[in-house]
């Protein structure tokens, strides 16, 4: 071999090498790089779909909701639905003597204990309304409401929900409330339909 062959082979093999050496690095590079793109698009599609489902599914139609709202005589598949609690929304039914009975959706809330224990009070309440006015005054207040006893609701201790006393004294200041949050109208009695002190 000439000396300019033995020159040429070293440097064939060096080039042979670096690119023998490049090329596991240019296919790791396009594999690294195709796994950061396809995270990329399910985080990109999981997030498109989820957005989907949230703002784009069905809403009840305005007179639907509407009729949920104002009781009718005949409708009585509507008041026994108020009596059984079924629906998360207020439920109005027509009473004896033109009263309306607005069912509010449960109340659960973590009351205080001298223990620290955890406690929790689920009320079921029913508002009798005299007529339609207030029922219509109690709807654009209804956060309002809920706060309201919320507040109240927290800060009461299971003993002073004891007995027949407790649970008068607990309807008087609910509908005091009530009464605060609809005036000039004014609620008839507030019900407890159920009271679990858990």
């Amino acid at each position: 071999m000439s000396e300019a062959a033995v020159k040429e082979a070293p440097e064939a093999e060096v080039a042979e090498g670096e690119e023998a050496e490049g090329a596991p690095a240019k296919k790791k590079l396009p594999l690294k790089l195709i796994i950061i793109i396809a995270a990329a698009a399910l985080v990109v599609l999981g997030g498109g779909g989820t957005a989907a489902f949230l703002f784009l599914k069905p809403k009840p139609d305005a007179a639907a909701a509407g009729k949920a709202h104002k009781p009718k005589k005949k409708d009585e598949k509507a008041g026994k639905d108020a009596k059984d609690g079924k629906g998360g929304a207020a439920q109005v039914s027509q009473g004896p003597d033109g009263v309306l009975f607005y069912t509010l959706p449960d109340i659960v809330v973590n009351m205080q204990t001298a223990d620290g224990r955890p406690t929790f009070l689920k009320l079921k309440l029913t508002l009798e309304l005299p007529d339609q006015d207030a029922v219509d005054a109690l709807e654009p207040n209804m956060p309002r409401l809920q706060d309201m006893f919320q507040t109240f609701l927290r800060e009461l201790r299971p003993e002073d929900l004891s007995g027949s006393q407790g649970s008068y004294q607990l309807r008087m200041e609910l509908l005091r409330r009530v009464n605060l949050v609809i005036a000039p109208s004014k609620a008839n009695a507030v019900l407890i339909e159920e009271m679990l002190i858990n």
